[in-house]
C-alpha cells in the first residue's frame, strides 16, 4: 500500500499568533539548527612519508576526502561528491589514496582510489548495487582487500585487488561476512575474519592458494580479531574461555592471553611500524583508555592520560614518533588528534565548525547503575539539563546493534534536547557490548523478552530516582533502538509520552524478507531463524501489538537504506494513521541507514525536538 508521506523540513507543529513567540520560536530553532550543524573530522591517516593526513570532513555539508599538513594548517578538499565518502586510507606507495563511497548513502559503497593530489579518480569495485567495504593496504601498497556481496547476495566475500594489474587477483567466498584483517608482508598470508552469526566469528589463515588453517577454534559465541605483527607473529583480540575480550597472541596454534583487565574489554590494537609496541584501546563502561604493550619484553607499560573520551582507529608515523587518531566526546566533536611519543603531548589537528556554538557550555552525562526486574545490573549516561530543576521532561534514548554501546560521544541530538530543558538518559540494557561475552548474548531469540522488561526499567529508575517526570518521559531510538522504541510504546501503552522511532526494525518478518541477504544470514541467531522460529519473530514483533498504541509518534527513516528497508516505517505510519494516533512521518529520499548530510541532520534534530517540546514541555 502506498503511503502518503508528509516531509517535514522546519518546525511546522507550533505556530504562534503573538509575534513576541514567533520571535521567540525562530530563536531556539536557530540554537537546535547550529547544534546539528556542528561538523566532524575523521578516519585519518599519514602519508608515507609523514608530512601530510588524510581525513574525511563534513565541513562541506556532506562527507569528503580532505588533506592537511601533519603539521597542521589550511586544508585543501580532494573530493567534492555529491553523496557521502565514508573511509580512507593513504596507500604506503604515497601516490594513491583508497576511498569508499556512498550512493545516496545507502549501504551499496563502491571503493575508489584517487591520486594524493586529488587527480585521476577511479573506481576498483563493479558499481550497481553492490555492497562493497573497504579493508587494508598491504606494506608494499600493490594490493587493497576489500569485502563485497557482488557475486554472492548471502555473503560478503573476500577479495585482493592488485593495483599494478588493476585486477582482483584472490577472491574467498563466505557465508556472512567476511573480511580480510591484515596482509602479510610478503604478500602471501592473509588474515581472515568470518562472521557466521552476529556474536560469534572465527579467525583464518589464509594463503594464496586459499588454503585455510583455522585460528580460534570455539563452541558458542566468540570474538576474534588479529593482525600480523611486523615480525609475521600473529597477534590477536579473544575472549575464547573468558567473558571479556583481551589482547594476545597466536603461539602454538593457541592463543596465550598478554594483557587483560577485568573491568574492561580490549577495543582495538594497534602495532607501531617497527613491531616494538602494540597501543591497547580498552572500553571501560564506554570511555576508552589507551595503554602501551611492549612487545619484545611481552609486558603492559603505561596508560596515557587521555585529553578526550573516545578513540576511533589510529595509524603511527613512519618514524614510530607520532600516533595519529580520531578523537571525540559527549562535549567535543569528532576531530584528528596526534599524540607525540617523544614530547608525551597531544595535539589536536583539526577544529570541527561549531559556530553559534560555546563547546564549553555542552553537558557531559554521568554514569549511573540500577537494577531491571531479575537483579541484573544495567548502566547509563545520564545527561542533565543546564537549566531547570528535577523533575525534568526527559527522553530515553536506545542505542542501535542491538550489540551497540550507549556511550560519552558526541550527540547534537542530545545536546539539542538538553538546550531545550529536556534530560536525557541512554542506557545499555542487556544485549548491549562491551561488558562481557554473557551480557551482550542476554537477549538472543526468545530471550529478547527480557531485552523489553529492561525499558520499564529503566522508566522506573529515572521517575524513581526523582530525575523524571513521570508524565514527561519520551523514548527515542534508531535501527534497533527503534525497534526498542516501538516496544516500548506497544508493550507499555500509557509509559511514554511521546515517541521518535529512527529507521528501526517493527516486524521481523518484513525485516528478514527485505534487508540484504547477508545481513538476513548473519541475525538468525541474534533474532530467530524465520524459517523455524517465525511464530516467536511474529511474538516480538511490535507491529503486531500496534492497536494498543496511544503514543503520538513520530517516523524518520532513510529512502536508501536496505539495513532495515523502509517498509519497516511505513507499516507503523500507516497503522498510526488509521487509529488517529499523532503521527509524523519524515522520509529523506537521498539517505540510507542514518543521516550523513548536513543538512537532513539539521532536518531531523530540528523535527524531533520540536517533537518532544510539544508533547513534553508544552502539553
Amino acid at each position: 500500500m502506498k503511503i502518503t508521506l508528509r516531509i517535514v523540513f522546519l518546525p511546522l507543529l507550533i505556530i504562534s499568533i503573538n509575534s513576541f513567540a514567533q520571535k521567540s520560536s525562530k530563536e531556539l530553532t536557530a540554537k537546535i539548527e547550529a547544534m546539528a550543524k556542528v561538523g566532524a573530522c575523521y578516519s585519518p591517516s599519514f602519508s608515507p612519508d609523514g608530512s601530510e593526513i588524510a581525513f574525511i570532513s563534513n565541513i562541506s555539508g556532506i562527507p569528503q576526502l580532505w588533506k592537511i599538513p601533519s603539521t597542521g594548517g589550511w586544508p585543501i578538499q580532494l573530493t567534492n561528491f555529491n553523496d557521502p565518502v565514508s573511509n580512507a586510507i593513504w596507500s604506503p606507495k604515497g601516490n594513491k589514496i583508497a576511498f569508499q563511497l556512498a550512493p545516496g548513502g545507502g549501504m551499496n559503497s563502491q571503493i575508489y582510489t584517487i591520486k594524493a593530489d586529488g587527480s585521476e579518480i577511479e573506481r576498483i569495485t563493479s558499481g550497481g548495487k553492490s555492497n562493497n567495504w573497504m579493508g587494508n593496504w598491504s606494506d608494499d601498497g600493490n594490493y587493497l582487500s576489500y569485502s563485497s556481496n557482488q557475486d554472492n547476495a548471502s555473503g560478503m566475500d573476500s577479495h585482493l585487488y592488485n593495483m599494478l594489474a588493476k585486477t582482483t587477483e584472490l577472491s574467498i567466498v563466505n557465508q556472512g561476512i567476511g573480511r580480510i584483517t591484515d596482509i602479510g608482508k610478503d604478500n602471501e598470508r592473509f588474515l581472515l575474519s568470518r562472521v557466521a552469526s552476529r556474536g560469534s566469528n572465527d579467525l583464518y589463515l589464509i594463503d594464496k592458494e586459499s588454503n585455510e588453517t583455522l585460528l580460534t577454534k570455539h563452541s558458542g559465541p566468540g570474538s576474534f580479531y588479529g593482525e600480523f605483527s611486523p615480525n609475521g607473529e600473529i597477534y590477536i583480540s579473544s575472549n575464547l574461555n573468558r567473558d571479556k575480550i583481551a589482547f594476545g597472541k597466536i603461539k602454538n596454534r593457541k592463543i596465550e592471553v598478554l594483557s587483560e583487565r577485568g573491568d574492561s574489554e580490549l577495543q582495538n590494537f594497534i602495532f607501531n611500524e617497527s613491531g616494538s609496541m602494540a597501543l591497547l584501546v580498552w572500553n571501560v563502561a564506554g570511555k576508552n583508555e589507551i595503554s602501551l604493550f611492549d612487545i619484545p619484553n611481552q609486558k603492559e607499560l603505561k596508560t596515557l592520560d587521555m585529553p578526550v573520551e573516545q578513540v576511533g582507529g589510529g595509524d603511527f608515523s613512519s618514524d614510530d614518533r607520532y600516533f595519529l587518531f580520531t578523537g571525540s566526546g559527549s562535549t567535543e566533536p569528532a576531530n584528528v588528534w596526534l599524540y607525540d611519543f617523544e614530547n608525551d603531548t597531544f595535539t589536536k589537528l583539526t577544529d570541527s565548525p561549531h559556530p553559534g556554538i560555546n563547546l564549553g557550555e555542552l553537558i557531559a552525562p554521568e554514569l549511573v547503575k540500577f537494577k531491571s526486574f531479575d537483579g541484573l545490573e544495567l548502566s547509563g549516561w545520564l545527561y542533565k539539563p543546564g537549566v531547570g530543576n528535577h523533575p525534568y521532561p526527559t527522553v530515553i534514548s536506545y542505542h542501535g546493534g542491538p550489540e551497540g554501546q550507549s556511550r560519552p560521544s558526541f550527540s547534537y541530538t542530545f545536546q539539542a534536547l538538553l538546550s531545550q530543558g529536556i534530560a536525557v538518559f541512554s542506557p545499555n540494557v542487556r544485549g548491549s557490548s562491551g561488558f562481557g561475552k554473557e551480557f551482550v548474548n542476554l537477549d538472543n531469540g526468545a530471550l529478547r523478552t527480557n531485552g523489553i522488561k529492561d525499558i520499564e526499567a529503566c522508566y522506573n529508575y529515572v521517575v524513581e530516582s526523582g530525575f523524571a517526570d513521570k508524565s514527561k518521559v519520551g523514548i527515542m531510538g534508531g535501527s534497533y533502538g527503534g525497534y526498542m522504541v516501538m516496544a516500548g510504546i506497544t508493550e507499555y501503552p500509557d509509559m511514554f509520552a511521546a515517541a521518535a522511532n529512527l529507521f528501526g526494525v517493527v516486524n521481523f518478518i518484513t525485516f528478514f524478507e527485505e534487508t540484504e541477504p547477508w545481513m538476513a544470514a548473519i541475525s538468525k541467531v541474534e533474532y530467530g531463524d524465520p524459517d523455524t522460529e517465525a511464530d516467536m519473530l511474529r511474538a516480538l514483533s511490535p507491529i503486531n501489538k500496534v492497536e494498543v498504541v496511544k503514543t503520538p509518534t513520530i517516523v524518520l527513516h532513510g529512502a536508501n537504506d536496505t539495513n532495515v528497508p523502509v517498509v519497516e516505517a511505513e507499516q507503523v505510519v500507516e497503522n498510526l494513521k488509521k487509529r488517529n494516533i499523532p503521527v509524523e512521518y519524515i522520509l529523506f529520499q537521498d539517505e540510507g541507514h542514518g543521516w550523513r548530510k548536513t543538512s537532513n541532520k539539521v532536518t531531523s534534530t530540528v523535527s524531533i525536538v520540536n517533537w518532544f517540546k510539544l508533547y513534553l514541555v508544552e502539553k
